[in-house]
């Protein structure tokens, strides 16, 4: 990325992840349509209470491999391939060991979760079973995230796009023939997903060791240098709280929702779905930006940054706009894809809430491709300050309208909250990337 037209090099590395992580989202997508389908409201409002506390990990997981691929995007822009892979090393160590500590609690804490989310009685046992069995895929799920990073700080965001695809094609497939076909329930739904996550790592993890040099770990390579990971901890700990933030903020909104009742419950998951879609696009556009950034600090060719930077909102803008008209215009039809149409009630709630939601996708396209800018130059702590008070605001908001609006109600929350960030991020971007030189970031 340090040569080369911006807008064609951020699209060209983008467009890969933005799919990516749309078949990425097919894992949960594929779980929530299948099981609303075939096994009733109550299944797919079980799965929507177990996405938050599930996103918290998976996010967290995401922030500190997208905090090492930083670090590996200056490594290999430096050309220094040893300290590449002693940073894939280091990533790959710290995330094996947190994912067993993440699995062992998750198996013990389960149901005091679910309560504190004053979960219905009737969805206890069904959201408890499938959550259970989702925290086993988390060291996959890290593995595959790790060594993604890893390729796309060498420039390859192609390659784990294949893999999603394969494995998301893969669970789609294990859900209809398990669940569609011979009528398993929703614990063989999150098997079916703890498997593809799984193929997922093991495609990743033999690639790279065959067709990737720079990044090829031999058995004595797999130590933790202490160096890197302190820069590993220093910007993927402030990525992972920034990442798992939102997740937080919606598992309280969630709670706010479940008094609503489970018609509000299983709506709510088929709408959030359709935010991860909207929502997740703009955050990999936001990566192509960080990576764009990182690359040109790293090689010292501070001039571009500027440029790349105004392309890169431009496209956020671009596709916000597109998505939203998508959304309403689709809203209607959207919901027909998770619950029967006898269910009117869920229905009903949430066209109500895409009709609203579709006029503010635009807003976190310009949050998420500011954030891409800082996280690029290094400044993790600003991304930090800026989600806290979108989320926290959020969550405010939510609770003040939710009472008196209902589910409708949580679109104008969010849409509060990405405004107040907005007016945080956009005086200091103007100050750190307007007239000043870019600083380079550590290495």
């Amino acid at each position: 990325m340090t040569v080369g037209s911006p807008t064609k090099l951020l699209l060209d590395y983008s467009i890969p992840i933005v799919l990516g992580n749309m078949f990425q989202l097919l894992y949960n997508a594929a779980d929530s349509v299948i099981a609303g389908r075939f096994i009733g409201k109550d299944a797919l409002a079980a799965i929507g209470m177990s996405t938050p506390v599930t996103n918290i990990i998976i996010l967290s997981v995401s922030g500190i491999c997208i905090g090492s691929g930083v670090i590996m995007s200056h490594q290999y822009g430096a050309g220094r391939y040893d300290m590449l892979r002693k940073a894939l090393s280091t990533v790959l160590c710290l995330g094996v060991l947190l994912s067993l500590l993440i699995l062992g609690a998750g198996l013990v804490l389960t149901p005091v979760i679910l309560e504190l989310m004053n979960t219905p009685e009737e969805l206890l046992e069904t959201a408890s079973s499938y959550m259970r069995i989702i925290f086993f895929g988390v060291p996959f799920t890290f593995i595959f995230n790790a060594l993604s990073a890893g390729l796309k700080s060498v420039g390859d965001s192609k390659t784990p796009l294949k893999f999603l695809l394969f494995s998301s094609v893969l669970n789609l497939l294990l859900d209809i023939v398990f669940i569609g076909i011979l009528g398993y329930g929703i614990s063989c739904s999150a098997l079916t997903t703890v498997v593809a996550e799984a193929v997922s790592a093991g495609l990743a993890s033999l690639y790279i060791y065959r067709k990737v040099p720079e990044l090829r770990l031999e058995r004595k390579m797999f130590v933790i240098d202490m160096g890197i990971l302190s820069s590993t901890l220093s910007y993927g700990s402030a990525t992972a709280l920034q990442q798992s933030i939102q997740p937080v903020c919606k598992l309280l909104i969630q709670s706010a929702v479940n008094a609503l009742g489970v018609d509000a419950i299983a709506a709510f998951n088929a709408v959030s779905r359709v935010d991860d879609f909207a929502f997740i696009p703009e955050q990999s556009i936001a990566a192509g930006i960080t990576t764009y950034i990182a690359q040109n600090e790293g090689a010292g060719k501070t001039e571009r940054i500027r440029e790349g930077i105004r392309r890169g909102l431009m496209i956020e803008a671009a596709y916000g706009i597109a998505i939203g008209l998508a959304a309403f215009l689709l809203r209607k039809w959207i919901p027909m894809l998770f619950v029967h149409a006898e269910e009117a009630g869920t229905r009903a709630e949430a066209v109500k809430y895409l009709a609203v939601m579709s006029f503010f996708y635009v807003l976190p396209a310009m949050t998420n491709g500011m954030q891409g800018m800082f996280r690029g130059v290094g400044r993790m702590r600003t991304t930090v300050v800026a989600t806290s008070i979108q989320a926290g605001l959020r969550v405010v908001f939510t609770y003040l309208l939710v009472p008196r609006m209902g589910l409708t109600a949580i679109p104008l929350a969010c849409a509060g909250g990405w405004i107040f960030m907005l007016m945080f991020l956009i005086p200091m971007a103007a100050h750190r990337f307007g007239t000043r030189k870019t600083t380079r970031a550590p290495s």
